[in-house]
């Protein structure tokens, strides 16, 4: 594995002996003559045509080698470690369909789990799938405010809980009308619940192990989540059975899962990545999967991969950025099992590219995709060379064009709207409650994502920045992440995020607010030889003309840095939504 330049972009390439052994061995074949149809039957369906997402996770592996292998190795926030085969999970989230059902819960019902990274989440989310109810997963550090608005929008029936955070749900009670039970997960610490909830423990001690999966159409609701709130309010977006055959497909291409892996994602529950990619897609392709519990902590996570023998390893830049952090914990480990890494959230930068290549041997392969898609969309692929900063090419199946603002496609190399032609499989199928925000993102005739892009000769695409983050400087328009990255590229600055500030002269001047890494103090002499340095990698109009030096940045739970937030707290206007506003 080599890095090349060409026209100044670098480029990863692979030796030939990695490609044969990729899940997808030429992008070009499976792209041109790709059809959906023919990935229908990668996945498990009933005789009468229906098909339940929930059902291909475990049950589907039952008579297979497969019935008998860890489905999840969870390791807790205090080295406990617990391990559930694919037969056990059938089992478990069969009692747990029961208990809904029991209790009154029917297709179509929304039940929302509000838990920590524990196994009820997996079995909790997977038994809701089954009885043809919606799931919907929340980040256990919401608070009331996120809490009512995802609660009460959705008119959930049921939420599931742990005594711990079920006072946060019992605070807004009286506030959720239709919310009719509190199902408390009791049975980790042995505290007793309060009277007049339900109990999990004693509710699936008496649970059949037995059940008869509900026959969903592939275009029942299958799951519903609420997006991140990098530019404004979440909106509850819903899912359907059929996005199983995606989730399936692209964990299996894109992750390049095969079936003596060892997978771990990072990532939450309470966001996309956390279901499509820690839940339904491997589960479906029957692998191993690790659930690490505890915080970050770069010598922690290291201790994963090294214990449990993680092979393919999906993260997100974030977190990849605090590893950079302290690049000499890496030493005290192997990395041995690792044979290829991921990242999802938000652009890699190309340092981090680098930086991956230096400390485990690996190139990180950058994903694109929303909570709207349902799926990874656009992608570096095991296959294919690497061009650093670039988010890949579309995955088969997939149409990807930048557009302007009449739905008109641009010739390559010219930044426009990126967008996608409707109708994969794990496309949302609604905006809850709010169909002119559907009907939003389809009035061109394409799936427009809000995102700025352009498109190389080559067919890469390349991330500019949000629509609404694109900033206005001198009459030419400069993305934030391009910024962002030469930022990152000095030796000093951990993070960086970038905004347009209003300026009477130029109509916005760039600002940026930048984090140092250790080692590095705030000084005169170093922002500089910050501007010097990023005055040589950027044109003269796209250079930062303010920099502050700032503890952390504003950041949602899945690691966007919210440009927006930076923004209303420059110019003192209100934040708008920060439900998923990352705790430091």
């Amino acid at each position: 594995m080599t890095i090349k330049t060409v026209n100044q972009i670098e480029i990863i390439t692979k030796e030939a002996g990695k490609i044969n052994s990729c899940n997808m061995p030429d992008y070009k074949a499976m792209y041109t003559g790709f059809d959906w149809k023919n990935a229908y039957d990668n996945v498990s369906w009933f005789d009468n045509g229906k098909l339940n997402a929930g059902y291909n996770c475990f049950d589907k592996h039952l008579g297979t080698p497969v019935e008998n292998k860890d489905a999840l190795i969870w390791e807790g926030a205090t080295g406990e470690i617990e391990k559930y085969t694919y037969g056990q999970m059938a089992q478990l989230s069969n009692k747990f369909s029961n208990v809904l059902t029991d209790t009154g819960i029917k297709k179509g019902d929304r039940v929302f789990i509000f838990l920590p990274k524990i196994p009820e989440v997996y079995v909790t989310f997977v038994g809701i799938l089954k009885t043809g109810a919606i799931a919907g997963t929340m980040f256990s550090a919401f608070g009331k405010e996120a809490l009512i608005d995802r609660l009460g929008d959705s008119e959930a029936k049921m939420v599931i809980t742990t005594p711990e955070l079920k006072p946060r749900i019992d605070e807004i009670r009286d506030q959720l009308p239709k919310l009719e039970n509190v199902l408390v997960v009791d049975n980790r610490d042995g505290q007793d619940i309060r009277q007049g909830e339900l109990s999990y423990s004693k509710l699936m001690q008496g649970a059949s192990d037995e059940y008869d999966c509900v026959h969903t159409d592939p275009e029942d609701y299958s799951f519903m989540l609420y997006t991140s709130g990098t530019t404004g309010k979440s909106k509850g977006i819903v899912h359907a059975h059929l996005g199983i055959v995606q989730q399936d497909l692209t964990a299996n291409i894109v992750l390049d899962l095969k079936e003596d892996d060892i997978y771990w994602c990072t990532a939450d529950h309470g966001w996309v990545t956390g279901v499509s990619y820690g839940i339904l897609g491997p589960f479906s392709n029957g692998v191993t999967q690790v659930v690490y519990e505890g915080r970050f902590d770069a010598a922690k996570w290291y201790e994963v991969i090294d214990k449990h023998k993680v092979t393919v390893w999906y993260t997100a830049p974030t977190a990849i950025r605090m590893l950079m952090k302290t690049p000499e914990v890496a030493d005290n480990y192997s990395f041995k099992s690792l044979r290829y890494i991921l990242s999802v959230g938000e652009p890699l930068n190309p340092e981090a590219i680098r930086f991956g290549l230096k400390a485990y041997g690996l190139a990180f392969h950058d994903t694109w995709w929303q909570t709207e898609t349902g799926s990874i969309m656009i992608t570096n692929y095991c296959c294919m060379d690497i061009k650093l900063g670039s988010m890949g090419k579309p995955f088969p199946g997939i149409t990807a064009a930048i557009i302007d603002d009449e739905g008109n496609i641009v010739p390559p190399g010219t930044p426009g709207l990126l967008a996608l032609k409707p109708g994969w499989p794990s496309q949302l199928r609604e905006v809850w409650q709010n169909e002119p925000k559907f009907k939003e993102y389809f009035e061109t005739g394409w799936y427009v994502s809000g995102d700025k892009a352009y498109e190389d000769t080559d067919g890469y695409f390349w991330f500019i920045g949000r629509a609404d983050d694109v900033i206005m400087t001198a009459g030419e328009r400069v993305g934030p992440f391009e910024v962002e990255s030469a930022l990152v590229e000095h030796p000093s600055i951990a993070e960086a995020g970038v905004i347009g500030k209003p300026d009477p002269t130029r109509g916005e001047i760039i600002k940026a607010f930048i984090t140092l890494r250790e080692g590095y103090s705030a000084s005169d002499e170093l922002l500089d030889d910050i501007k010097k340095f990023v005055k040589k990698h950027l044109a003269g109009h796209a250079y930062p003309r303010e920099i502050d030096i700032v503890e952390s940045l504003p950041k949602t739970r899945s690691g966007k840095i919210m440009r927006r937030v930076l923004k209303a707290r420059e110019l003192g206007l209100p934040v708008g939504d920060v439900a998923t506003l990352e705790e430091d």
